[in-house]
């Protein structure tokens, strides 16, 4: 897995894309099951600079914010299907709730979310604001997630 980074190592890439001037965007979630949605997203993030940086929440990050039934798929297996996407650069895998820490030290030019996501509410928006960074939404293109996903497996198998 080429793409996956510990975060010493995504310090140092995103300090050689400050030297060469190369615009650096980064997003973060679970990724649990991927679906056409998530690929959409991570498209339009990546048309958005020059490399895109993924910070893929880990296992127990997971487990706090979604609960003791998530995540379907491990953090490995999500962060090789993520590396695996063309418009994905660089994936690294976060252990805290939020990824505030991780943003603070990478400070990306310009920090994605989904548009379901308020620009004031965006973790790590300050941050790369006051770095002079854009804070960008971007519009989902369907109204899937994993948890819809679940919910549908779990209907069409209820005996």
């Amino acid at each position: 897995m080429n793409g996956l980074k510990t975060p010493d190592e995504i310090k140092l890439i995103r300090k050689k894309f400050r030297d060469e001037k190369k615009k650096v965007v980064f997003t973060n979630g679970c990724f649990d099951l991927i679906h056409a949605g998530h690929v959409d997203y991570l498209t339009k993030a990546r048309e958005l600079g020059d490399a895109l940086i993924v910070g893929l929440n880990s296992d127990s990050s997971v487990r706090r914010i979604k609960g003791d039934k998530r995540p379907i798929l491990s953090e490995k297996e999500r962060a090789f299907i993520i590396s695996s996407l063309k418009p994905v650069d660089f994936v690294v895998i976060f252990d805290e709730d939020t990824p505030a820490e991780l943003i603070s030290e990478v400070i990306p030019d310009i920090l994605v979310k989904g548009a379901d996501w308020p620009i004031e509410n965006i973790i790590g928006r300050e941050v790369v604001e006051a770095n002079g960074g854009e804070v960008k939404t971007i519009r989902f293109i369907n109204d899937q997630s994993t948890s819809k996903i679940i919910k549908s497996i779990l209907d069409k198998y209820k005996s």
